[in-house]
C-alpha cells in the first residue's frame, strides 16, 4: 500500500511560483509516494487564489481553499492542518527556495520509526548555495541558538519551512497551537520538545530569493519568534535558563523600584514614604512581567488563590525590603545605594516564592 504525503502550502501573493511549487510536489508520485496538496491562500492580492483553484480544477491531489482575510503562516498552516489525510504531514513554503524531493530523504526517519518528527536543516552539508544576507542568517541562527538552550534540543535550524510529521503526533500538536505568523516555527518547536518526542534533522537543498523576489519574513518576526520562545518555553527550561530570564525581569524592576524611590525621596517623601509605593509598583511590574512570560502556564490555583498567595510573598518581600532599606540608612549608607542592595536580594527569594508558591 502506497503512503499518503500531505503537504501544506500556506500562500500570499505567489503567483510567480505556485505552479511550479505545485509540479514539483507532485513529482514525489514518480518515487512511490501519493500526494495531497492543501493550499492555504492567505487572502492574496494577486491571481494566487485563482490560479490555486485552476490547479486543484486540473489534479486530484490538489485541494484549494482561502481565507477571507491576510491571517499569517502559522494561521493557514492551522486551516490546512484540519483537512490532512496523509500518514505523513509536511510543510511547503509556495516559493521556490525548497525542493520537494527533499522529502524523500526526510520520509526515511518516520518510516525506519526512528523519528516522530524530522526538520529539514539548511545548515547542515551543502555542496553548494547562494549567498544572500549576512543579517537575515545570523537572526536565524541566533534565533536557533536561544530556542535551543530553552528546549534542551540539538536543532540546526529551528526555522526551516521543512518540517515533516507523522499523522497523529500532528493532531497532537495542533490544537495547542496559537501563533499566526511565523512565530509558529518557535512555537511549534518548544511544543515538540516539551512533549519529549522524536526528532531528526536531514539537510535539504535551498535556495534563498531577495526581497525584490517577493522574500517576506523581516525583523519584524525574528522579534516575535524571541518572544514566542520566551512565551511558551521559559516555564519549561531548564532551570538555569529560568533563572536567567527571571533575572533579566529582576533587573527590570529593580530599576523601576529605586527610580520611583530616588523620584520620591527628591520630591520631599520621607525614607518610610518612598520605601513602600516604589516597592508596590515594582512588584506588580514584576507580577505582570513573569504571568505573561515566566510562570504563565505553571499556575497551580484558581485566580484568587493565586492572588492570596501572591499578596502573601508581597508581605513578605515587602518587609525585606523595607527593613533592610533601613537598617541599611542607619548603618550610614546613602538611601539610594541602600534600596539598591534591598531591591538586588529580593532576587532570589521573588524568584523561588513564585516558582514554588504562587504560579
Amino acid at each position: 500500500m502506497r503512503e499518503l504525503l500531505s503537504l501544506i502550502i500556506p500562500c500570499f501573493n505567489e503567483e510567480r511560483t505556485l505552479v511550479s511549487c505545485v509540479a514539483n510536489c507532485l513529482a514525489l508520485k514518480e518515487h512511490g509516494i501519493d500526494i495531497e496538496i492543501i493550499i492555504v491562500d492567505d487572502c492574496s492580492t494577486d491571481r494566487s487564489y485563482q490560479i490555486a483553484q485552476e490547479l486543484a480544477s486540473k489534479h486530484d491531489e490538489v485541494v484549494a481553499v482561502r481565507h477571507e482575510k491576510n491571517k499569517g503562516k502559522g494561521a493557514a498552516l492551522r486551516t490546512g492542518f484540519l483537512s490532512i489525510r496523509g500518514d505523513y504531514v509536511g510543510i511547503q513554503d509556495a516559493d521556490a527556495e525548497y525542493n520537494p524531493l527533499d522529502y524523500l530523504t526526510l520520509i526515511q526517519a518516520l518510516r525506519a520509526n526512528k523519528a516522530d518528527v524530522v526538520y529539514g536543516s539548511r545548515y547542515l552539508r551543502q555542496d553548494t548555495r547562494r549567498v544572500l544576507y549576512f543579517w537575515h542568517t545570523w537572526m536565524n541562527r541566533s534565533l536557533t541558538f536561544i530556542s535551543n538552550m530553552f528546549t534542551n534540543l540539538d536543532i540546526s535550524d529551528v526555522h526551516s519551512c521543512y518540517k515533516l510529521f507523522r499523522r497523529e503526533t500532528l493532531q497532537s500538536i495542533a490544537p495547542l497551537l496559537q501563533e499566526d505568523r511565523f512565530g509558529f516555527e518557535s512555537e511549534v518547536t518548544i511544543l515538540i520538545a516539551r512533549m519529549k518526542l522524536r526528532v531528526y534533522e536531514c539537510a535539504v537543498s535551498y535556495e534563498p530569493r531577495t526581497y525584490e523576489e517577493g522574500k517576506k519574513i523581516g525583523w519584524r518576526d525574528g522579534v516575535r519568534a524571541l518572544y514566542c520562545i520566551l512565551h511558551y518555553g521559559a516555564h519549561t527550561a531548564p532551570i538555569p535558563m529560568q533563572v536567567l530570564v527571571y533575572l533579566c525581569i529582576g533587573i527590570v524592576c529593580a530599576i523601576a523600584n529605586i527610580a520611583i524611590f530616588s523620584a520620591l525621596l527628591a520630591i520631599g517623601c520621607s525614607l518610610s514614604a518612598a520605601i513602600v509605593p516604589a516597592f508596590i509598583v515594582a512588584a506588580c511590574l514584576n507580577y505582570r512581567i513573569c504571568l505573561a512570560i515566566l510562570f504563565r502556564h505553571k499556575a497551580r490555583w484558581s485566580a484568587p488563590g493565586e492572588l492570596g498567595a501572591y499578596f502573601l510573598v508581597i508581605c513578605v518581600m515587602g518587609i525585606l525590603d523595607y527593613t533592610m532599606t533601613h537598617g541599611l540608612v542607619a548603618l550610614g549608607m546613602s538611601p539610594v545605594a541602600a534600596k539598591f542592595i534591598a531591591a538586588i536580594s529580593g532576587f532570589v527569594g521573588n524568584f523561588l516564592f513564585r516558582k514554588y508558591l504562587v504560579f
